[in-house]
């Protein structure tokens, strides 16, 4: 019998998306299959911490979402080729799986759910939903923003926008981060991918509800989850955005 610390050390591997391109994965534990989706700016260096805690009870997916660590990429990207790579996960695993997925990864997996990918369960860290009027969300020429900076080299600047501007992280902040060049290093890396999750978001970051047919399709149970730290008026505007578009979210 394989001891908890064999259970929750990763075993890499690859599988292939509906495209061809190669997803790149760990997989730990035993148990019930979940696949962990990153958010912006993250691979699954990120998540490691919670896959060894996660494998102690389930089978954990933790995965490099295409174009980020060691996993390919596409000349071209769509939403669908995500919700593909995490389909092509979830039949590695036996052909179901519940879903973590954490900001524009949450997002993700609801998504996934809705296009009818076999998921068994939804737990959805701090989906950045902006749906009431007049709340404060990111410029709408966002993703013309982004593309320009990438398109003239300027991969740090795109993500100072990005932090700035999105995630309402304090210009004093971003220029520490600076000051660690290891961390900023992976960041400026993983800024090719900005673009992916701005259309992962689409719409719904624009300050109006969220249209209930785009997620009829999610029928399985939904947690939604927020940060002990995350602003307490943000909390009850996740919960009831979800109950709004997905009737299994408690």
């Amino acid at each position: 019998m394989a001891t908890a610390r064999e259970q929750s050390a990763g075993v890499e591997a690859r599988v292939a998306s509906a495209d061809g391109t190669e997803i790149a994965f760990e997989q730990s534990g035993r148990g019930p299959a979940v696949v962990l989706v990153a958010s912006a700016l993250a691979d699954r260096s990120d998540t490691t911490k919670l896959a060894t805690l996660l494998a102690h009870h389930f089978t954990v997916i933790n995965y490099d979402r295409r174009g980020r660590g060691a996993s390919g990429d596409a000349d071209t990207y769509a939403p669908d080729r995500e919700i593909e790579d995490i389909a092509a996960l979830v039949k590695h695993v036996g052909g179901s799986a519940s879903l973590f997925g954490s900001s524009s990864g949450a997002v993700l997996a609801l998504r996934a759910a809705a296009a009818g990918v076999n998921v068994d369960r939804l737990a959805l860290y701090e989906p950045p939903f902006v749906v009431g009027e007049g709340d404060d969300g990111p410029p709408k020429d966002l993703a013309q923003q982004i593309t320009v900076l990438l398109a003239e080299g300027r991969r740090s600047d795109a993500v100072k926008y990005f932090m700035t501007r999105v995630q309402g992280m304090p210009g004093i902040a971003v220029f520490f981060m600076k000051l660690m060049p290891k961390m900023w290093a992976n960041l400026t890396k993983l800024a090719g991918t900005l673009p992916y999750d701005i259309a992962v978001m689409g719409d719904t970051q624009q300050g109006k509800p969220l249209g209930a047919e785009e997620w009829k399709g999610v029928a399985v149970p939904t947690r939604v989850l927020t940060g002990g730290k995350s602003p307490a008026a943000f909390q009850p505007v996740w919960v009831t955005t979800m109950r709004s578009c997905c009737p299994a979210a408690p």
